[in-house]
Formats: C-alpha cells, structure tokens, sequence
C-alpha cells in the first residue's frame, strides 16, 4: 500500500505558476504510475496529467497541455506537477492518485490509492 499527501497548493494571480508535490510512503514507490486530477466545486473530478513508474512517460489533459508538467522523482518518493501560466478555470482542488503495475491512465477508477487533495485558488 501507499499513501499520499500532497503540498504547495496556495493563492495565485492569472499568469501565475505554482508546483504541486505528492510525496509517498512505503519503498515501492517507483511500482506505481502516479496521476493528477482536480476537482473544481460543483463540477466532477477530472483528470489532469499522468505518469509511469520511470517518468519515461507521460500524458496530459488537452485544458493543461502546454502549461503543465507532471514529473517524478523515485529515490525521494516523490510526484510533482509544475503548473505555469495559470488561469481562473484552473481553480480547484488538486488530487494525486496512485496506480498499482507503474502504469498510466486518464480514469480515476485505475488509480486505488488518493491524496487528501490541496486547494489552488487563481484570481483574476
């Protein structure tokens, strides 16, 4: 098992960049693809980035693409998603997500394991 904690949520203007960590416990962190999706009020969960286990790959939600950037470190147990010129829509809360085999997908039902979440907020 693993679990989850994400950081470095916060305030931001429009234009603004923020980096998101998800740091993980247990030794087998680098078995897991990882995944980032939000969840803005009212709205459902959506999928935002994912990544395999080696960070050799990676996919982005067509909203995000350009702007986003999701990348892992294993030796610190790491996930990250740097997210540059951000804009109002982006507001939402920000999950990571955890998927046993080191694969990658967009559905949230492929990852079994779920950070608390953290607020982004982008005023405008």
């Amino acid at each position: 098992q693993v679990q989850l904690v994400e950081s470095g949520g916060g305030l931001v203007q429009a234009g603004g960049s923020l980096r998101l960590s998800c740091a993980a416990s247990g030794r087998t962190f680098s078995s897991y693809g990882m995944g980032w999706f939000r969840q803005a009020p009212g709205k459902e969960r959506e999928f935002v980035a994912a990544i395999n286990w080696s960070g050799g790959r990676t996919y982005y939600a067509d909203s995000v693409k350009g702007r986003f950037t999701i990348s892992r470190d294993n030796a610190k147990n790491t996930a990250y998603l740097q997210m540059n010129s951000l804009k109002p829509e982006d507001t939402a809360v920000y999950y990571c997500a955890a998927a046993s085999g080191g694969g990658y997908a967009t559905g949230a039902h492929f990852y079994g394991y779920w950070g608390q979440g953290t607020q982004v907020t982008v005023s405008s």
